[in-house]
């Protein structure tokens, strides 16, 4: 099974879980962020991102330039509930 075959199984099941007045809130909200043209401004795959800085996981700060003097560096972004 490839991968976009995957995914579209994933997509399929997700819909059978979720109920139906929730997933017209999903979707009316996923419309209202395509429509906010957002997407137009998304950084793409290997743009280069502002520097900034951050604590590590002892509190220490830690810069992207600092990380990027070293090599290249991978960026995640994790999103969910806290």
């Amino acid at each position: 099974m490839t991968l976009e075959e995957r995914l579209q199984t994933i997509r399929e099941h997700s819909q059978t879980r979720m109920p139906p007045e929730l997933r017209a809130v999903l979707l009316k909200n996923i419309d209202h962020v395509r429509d906010s043209g957002i997407i137009h401004r998304v950084a793409k795959v290997g743009s280069p991102a502002p520097d900034f800085t951050l604590p590590n996981t002892v509190g220490q700060p830690v810069s992207l330039g600092a990380l990027r003097a070293r090599g290249p560096v991978v960026l995640s972004f994790y999103r969910g509930r806290w």
